[in-house]
């Protein structure tokens, strides 16, 4: 498989480190905690057939620019680095897709740029705290996987562990994320490996805990394609629901055979979708100029 081509970007707020792959129109890929590498990423991976893709490591994360500042561990502080990236990188505007945590980040981004993007994908992902008030959720206590969960990424916290002892612990992880578990090797079959930035996601847990845009929606303009699992234990659909409902340029697209991972799940189905959504908009754009 074709390896990412890497990128040290010097911004006005420090260097980043970029991986590249795909051509096509720009779009933007990130996680709030992952540590991506030139091996990739299967989210980022999805979209290297129809687009130019930045997979992006934020602040602390890699070799990029570290934290002078707590607060700039924050969701809205990346946003503001995402910004810094693109306008490096001489775009007028680029897309953005976000699974999880990434798609939190995307939800941000239209919020405060929408006009710095000409499409916005938001995968599993919520606009506020979706763990205290949803029992289907994992991070709820009443859980039944709830107590293991935590243990793993506690576990997988340390510097020290053993890199074998890492990869089985984040499979196990997996599993619990998929409507099918023993599909696992099925389809987390590439050479893609990446780390976590235990100072992002120790930041993240904290400032979840006050996390909710939900009435911001409304100021998203661009085009907005939110997916999810049926059955996504990390964060349940009703919270997709919420984010279209509020998202005035939005669709919904539920995925009956997944979890957490629709765009390996049903991968031809995901892609499908992503082709019809920006070929509508593409089509729109040009209605508008005419």
């Amino acid at each position: 498989m074709e390896k990412w081509k890497r990128k040290l970007l010097h911004t006005t707020r420090g260097v980043f480190e970029l991986f590249i792959k795909g051509q096509g129109a720009p779009l933007c890929v990130t996680h709030h905690y992952s540590e991506f590498n030139q091996t990739g990423d299967y989210f980022a991976e999805a979209f290297t057939r129809t687009n130019q893709v930045f997979l992006i490591n934020l602040r602390e994360a890699g070799q990029s620019e570290k934290a002078n500042e707590p607060y700039q561990l924050s969701m809205l502080e990346s946003i503001f680095d995402l910004e810094a990236i693109r306008e490096a990188l001489g775009f007028l505007q680029w897309g953005f897709a976000g699974h999880s945590t990434g798609g939190m980040l995307g939800i941000l981004y239209g919020i405060h740029f929408s006009e710095s993007l000409h499409v916005n994908v938001i995968v599993g992902a919520a606009s506020r705290e979706y763990m205290t008030f949803s029992e289907d959720c994992i991070y709820n206590s009443a859980h039944p996987d709830f107590h293991r969960m935590q243990e793993l990424i506690e576990t997988l916290k340390q510097s020290d562990l053993p890199m074998e002892k890492r990869k089985e612990l984040t499979v196990e992880r997996t599993k619990l994320s998929l409507y099918s578990p023993e599909k696992y090797g099925e389809l987390f079959s590439l050479d893609i490996h990446k780390g976590l930035s235990t100072a992002r996601m120790n930041f993240f847990i904290r400032e979840l805990q006050v996390y909710d845009v939900s009435r911001k929606l409304e100021f998203i303009s661009v085009p907005t394609l939110v997916i999810c699992g049926r059955y996504d234990v990390q964060c349940p659909l009703l919270y997709s629901i919420e984010m279209t409902e509020g998202i005035p340029h939005s669709r919904l697209v539920i995925f009956e055979s997944s979890n957490h991972y629709p765009f390996l799940e049903e991968a031809e189905r995901f892609a499908e979708e992503y082709d019809l959504f920006v070929k509508g908009n593409r089509e729109r754009a040009f209605i508008r100029s005419e």
